[in-house]
């Protein structure tokens, strides 16, 4: 009995410990309490829209502003480059306090340029975009007996030749009662539940709720504007307001005034905290989503593995054959070489160019190292879409960080190509910190003049910029000198071959080999075409991404297929006595980029009909053109460093003069 007694004290103790640490909380993710008649403030988010994917400021349009005035929320990194910018709200009210008739302001009369913006505004479908407690507001519509999900609601909507303002918003919010972190009652001790203290001072007599849901209905009232000529914010409106989404009543006009007004209510809801995104993440087609995703893997894992099989099959016959002709007769050996064992005095010449090739493979093993850390870390929900921004400041980072990689590895190969000559490591590892970065400043400075001259908050703003260039010049370029020099002093990779000083003449071919080498990437295109729409559809048409866990096997997948893909090329070639294979290994799984580029144009034509304007598809081209670049040099890498690897491994297994 005094062992059970201890064994209980024991884990009262534990649970003493475990209570006071109060636990752990992914990055965004904290609950919090608010009690009955706390205030609650909604924040507002750019205006976006898919038609134009160029985000504008909430207080660019003639809406009702706060009484403190508005003030900038802290954004983060990632939210300023995906264009956020997250200011406060005239809209508040009282936590399980339901208000209608709220008189929120009346505009001043509209002139002629609000009135023309106004209108182009509802024109481009641009979405007003609320948060609450970091929740967006969402909006359901029913369409062929299906339930849509949209985050945000329409500026206005335009009916015949007459513009409609959405002036009045019907606000739910959905709670659930705050549970407290009482250990006991988890592990199910009635007793214990007595014993042990609750979390907090003020326990759980103080009732609590967290905010689960935000919905938002707009409506279109006829407000009498004499009526509210002396009503303050948050003051009654004079007479009741039935919100009908299906009608509109008051049109906006030239050089009058908008009034507008709110309503909210609060639900209690079964949704437990942490499945209040549940509701953002069930976008429609996700069942297509999951089974697309089943089919392609299973495919694509089937084709992956019946090369490898038949590629390893080759190989190993192939070897097997040359030793046993090594044995039988030494003086016949010259007679019987044919295909990869002709170029074995030229396999390892230095390739043209074999600077840039060194400088694309470091910055491609950097963006690798980039992809697979960040998608990692967001499979295990370090970026979930409630921390806003964080996938974008983490992927910044973590390249920053692993600019050491791309300097050592450039170095490492420049030496290897170069016979283990020191000379030119600080050219090289200079040219990779600024090789692919100086290309994506390029292309973001030319997209940001065209975001600046139409006063989007899209653009990147000067100090970010000067941020930014320190980022690169103080980070990134110091850390790969730093990796640069590590490679310098590594020993470079001895090859197994000598190299004769003439090179042999390459046989002429039926066919060009570059041919071969970009129908190489279709394979590759393969495993992520489908992937590849979701991933779009989230970046333009608003959509949330979060199968994170998904990505992250499709791109170990593609890592494979791109390797695969890459050592049949190399071996192909060497076969038909072409020894040139360092850039064709290269562009054998990096040519994936072209097709995702060809596609990206497909999708701009048939999937973003409504993209207007030169601005907007220029934008939509240009980032395009960024991501493919780092998909090109990221695979290129993959491609490039397994072909090395079998093309030294293959001349290693064999004995020769």
């Amino acid at each position: 009995m005094e062992s059970l007694a201890q064994f209980k004290m024991l884990i009262l103790s534990l649970c003493l410990i475990f209570q006071l640490g109060h636990g752990f909380y992914l990055p965004g993710s904290y609950p919090h309490k608010y009690n009955v008649g706390e205030s609650l403030l909604v924040k507002v988010n750019s205006i976006t829209s898919i038609d134009t994917e160029m985000p504008f400021s909430y207080y660019s349009l003639p809406f009702c502003k706060p009484q403190g005035g508005v003030k900038d929320s802290a954004e983060n990194l990632g939210e300023l480059l995906m264009g956020d910018r997250i200011e406060n709200s005239p809209y508040k009210f009282k936590m399980h306090v339901n208000e209608s008739e709220i008189f929120l302001c009346k505009t001043d009369p509209l002139s002629a340029d609000h009135f023309k913006l106004l209108k182009k505004r509802i024109d481009e479908m641009y979405q007003v975009n609320l948060i609450l407690d970091n929740l967006p507001a969402i909006r359901y519509t029913k369409k062929d007996s299906y339930l849509l999900r949209w985050t945000g609601y329409p500026v206005g909507i335009k009916v015949q030749d007459a513009y409609y303002v959405f002036n009045h918003l019907k606000l739910t919010v959905l709670v659930h009662k705050y549970e407290e972190a009482n250990v006991a009652r988890v592990m199910g001790t009635g007793d214990g539940a007595e014993v042990i203290p609750s979390m907090g001072s003020g326990g759980s007599d103080i009732p609590g709720y967290m905010v689960v849901g935000f919905e938002v209905v707009p409506c279109n009232f006829m407000h009498n504007v004499q009526s509210v000529k002396n009503t303050k914010m948050y003051e009654k409106y004079p007479s009741p307001i039935k919100c009908d989404p299906t009608t509109v009543a008051m049109p906006v006009k030239e050089n009058e005034p908008i009034v507008f007004t709110y309503e909210v209510t609060f639900e209690e809801s079964d949704i437990k905290w942490p499945s209040r995104w549940d509701a953002y993440l069930k976008m429609e087609g996700s069942k297509v989503h999951w089974f697309s995703i089943m089919n392609s893997l299973m495919v694509i894992t089937f084709l992956a593995g019946i090369v490898l099989v038949i590629f390893l099959r080759t190989v190993r016959r192939d070897l097997t054959r040359y030793e046993e002709l090594d044995k039988e007769a030494q003086a016949q050996m010259n007679e019987e070489l044919s295909g990869w064992k002709l170029v074995v005095g030229d396999v390892f010449r230095a390739p043209t160019n074999a600077s840039l090739l060194c400088v694309m493979v470091g910055d491609g093993v950097q963006i690798l190292g980039m992809a697979i850390v960040t998608i990692f870390f967001a499979a295990l929900g370090f970026m979930s879409p409630a921390s806003r921004g964080t996938l974008i400041t983490g992927m910044l980072i973590f390249y920053l960080i692993l600019g050491v990689a791309a300097g050592y590895v450039a170095v490492r190969l420049w030496r290897t190509i170069g016979c283990g000559d020191h000379k030119g490591w600080v050219s090289v590892s200079w040219r990779a910190a600024c090789f692919f970065p100086g290309i994506a400043f390029l292309i973001l400075t030319l997209l940001n003049f065209l975001l600046w001259s139409s006063h989007s908050t899209g653009a990147i703003p000067i100090s970010l910029f000067i941020v930014l260039i320190l980022l690169w010049f103080c980070i990134s370029v110091p850390l790969t000198l730093i990796g640069g020099y590590f490679g310098a002093k590594a020993p470079h990779i001895e090859y197994p071959v000598r190299t004769n000083q003439i090179p042999r003449e390459i046989p002429s071919q039926k066919y060009p080999s570059w041919l071969l080498v970009l129908g190489a990437g279709t394979l590759p295109f393969g495993t992520l075409f489908i992937e590849l729409f979701f991933i779009m559809s989230s970046i333009w048409m608003g959509r949330v991404y979060y199968v994170f866990g998904f990505l992250l096997i499709v791109f170990i997948l593609l890592v494979v297929v791109c390797a695969e893909v890459s050592l049949v090329l190399t071996y192909m070639h060497l076969c038909v006595e072409d020894w040139k294979w360092w850039w064709k290994s290269f562009f054998a799984s990096g040519s994936v980029a072209i097709y995702i580029f060809l596609y990206s144009i497909n999708y701009l034509i048939f999937d973003l009909k409504s993209l207007s304007g030169p601005v907007s598809a220029t934008l939509y081209l240009g980032y395009s053109l960024l991501m493919v670049l780092a998909i090109m040099f990221a695979t290129g890498t993959v491609g490039f460093i397994s072909s090395f690897w079998f093309v030294h491994y293959l001349f290693s297994s064999v004995k020769l003069d």
